[in-house]
């Protein structure tokens, strides 16, 4: 077939790309081909932010929206009707600087400057996306939008602060009508099918990269091509190619497909299409579980958000993800699809072994149905990790528990972290449930922890630690949802929340 050509705007032009391996990486190809070396390359992994580009797309009302992402791990053929933004877009043609780097000039908020256009990137993003009408944004916004960029000199005070001054210069606001109209020109009406010789030689042949815009059209081809690999967010699959050097074969795109990133909610479900984000995804899911809020600024970082999907992350299934102990916890079903053949399952009843899913030949993940809260229902969600902001868990719970009066009618309690998959403390719940939500059961059911899990220990944290996390966590949960009941000072004592 004729390989088709990539075409996005960048510098305020259209790009046509052609003749570079579908797994090319956009900061690879900022640098090398277009000797556009502002952006850095620090982890090739998504986690230091030196490589931040801003990413332009139009969303499901046909309006830009602007996201920071890592160009480390996103491919190039990913960038097809969109719009790339980097750090020497930033200053004028006459030579000005823009209010994020004078900002950053006049709070000396660069040192080594290594890190520098990566965090000029967020604070841009926070810029564009913040409201004229808005007000300034909260120290907490600040630190959420900064969260994916790290910084080894400057002790990320004077970036803050800068965060902060950036707005009290003269507006220079993106023409986004002009953004608009840019993007409508590129945008495609059937299939991208990108093939193209892959550098690392023929042993890893001429892959293509199948980027369909319907979901009918990605359900034939997922038919087609069971052995595609389906690619939404690269946060995982594109390590696979800077770290592991993998040949991925053929890739089937679902970013492109605008029913799968739909969210939607009726009378009993929310339903997160599979290529939703995972920032407007948690988002969504907040509304209606604000318990949610934490584990959402802290699941990752802005930018890994913005580009990760639900979907990818429910299918991919990891035993140290942080959606699926939450969505199981809430009794959330999973919906999948072969063709025009749709099914759907609960959440815990996916995830058969390591690694190992209910998914069959040819069938992919649609969705996630998510129940609407319920007034009797207790939530909450914990992260345990070592550091506060986009780190992989050691430990991460999730409880929820049905309460008539004072007497549990339902348990779900779930964890990652604690055993090969995604898991229910089935021992646990079983001895709570038709008991009194009381200190003693409580205490019955953490000790049941101990039946349900036997963890491993690792680089993370041993055996031992989290099993005493786990217990450590539900108890908290207790403290946080129990009727104001006094409690023993011994109890307190033996059984304190405790992750030192």
């Amino acid at each position: 077939m004729t390989t088709q050509t990539i075409r996005f705007f960048q510098h305020g032009a259209i790009r046509e790309v052609h003749d570079v391996p579908a797994t090319r990486t956009v900061l690879q190809h900022l640098r090398e081909h277009d000797q556009c070396t502002g952006t850095k390359e620090g982890c090739a992994e998504g986690d230091c932010g030196a490589c931040t580009v801003v990413i332009a797309e139009l969303d499901g009302d046909g309006q830009p929206q602007l996201k920071a992402v890592n160009s480390c791990i996103q491919f190039v053929p990913t960038l097809d009707g969109r719009a790339l933004f980097t750090v020497e877009d930033m200053r004028a043609t006459d030579g000005t600087l823009h209010p994020v780097q004078q900002a950053m000039v006049d709070c000396h908020g660069s040192q080594c400057g290594f890190c520098t256009p990566g965090f000029v990137m967020s604070m841009w993003a926070l810029y564009q996306n913040q409201p004229s009408d808005a007000g300034l944004p909260t120290r907490d916004e600040i630190n959420t939008a900064l969260s994916g960029n790290l910084c080894r000199c400057t002790g990320y005070r004077p970036i803050v602060d800068a965060s902060q001054k950036m707005f009290e210069y003269p507006r220079v606001a993106l023409d986004r009508e002009k953004l608009k109209a840019q993007l409508e020109s590129v945008q495609r009406k059937d299939t991208l099918e990108y093939t193209a010789p892959d550098a690392r030689g023929a042993a890893f042949g001429r892959p293509t990269f199948f980027a369909p815009v319907t979901l009918a059209e990605f359900a034939r081809l997922r038919a087609e091509h069971p052995d595609a690999r389906i690619l939404a967010g690269s946060t995982d699959i594109g390590l696979w190619i800077t770290k592991q050097f993998r040949n991925l074969g053929d890739i089937l795109f679902i970013g492109n497909v605008t029913e799968l990133k739909a969210i939607t909610r009726d009378a009993q479900w929310l339903t997160v299409g599979a290529a939703a984000s995972l920032e407007d995804a948690y988002g969504a899911l907040a509304s209606i579980y604000p318990e949610l809020a934490e584990l959402w600024t802290r699941f990752a970082s802005r930018p890994i958000r913005n580009a990760g999907t639900l979907g990818g992350n429910v299918a991919n299934g990891s035993p140290i993800g942080d959606s699926m102990p939450a969505l199981i916890a809430l009794d959330a079903e999973i919906v999948l699809q072969r063709a025009n053949k749709i099914r759907s399952m609960p959440l815990d009843k996916f995830y058969l072994g390591y690694q190992k899913s209910a998914l069959e030949p040819g069938e992919f993940v649609a969705g996630i149905r998510v129940p609407l809260a319920s007034a009797n229902l207790r939530f909450r969600t914990y992260k345990v990790s070592k550091r506060y902001d986009s780190d992989i868990s050691a430990v991460c719970a999730a409880f929820a528990v049905t309460l008539d009066g004072t007497r549990v009618t339902a348990a779900r309690f779930a964890f990652g972290g604690m055993a090969a998959t995604p898991k229910r403390a089935s021992n646990a719940e079983a001895v709570l449930v038709n008991q009194e939500w009381n200190e003693a059961n409580v205490q019955a059911a953490m000790r049941a922890l101990d039946v349900d899990f036997q963890p491993l220990t690792d680089m993370r944290a041993s055996s031992a630690y989290r099993s005493k996390v786990a217990r450590n966590v539900l108890w908290r949960f207790f403290l946080e949802t129990r009727e104001n009941e006094p409690l023993a000072l011994h109890d307190v004592n033996a059984f304190a929340f405790d992750t030192q």
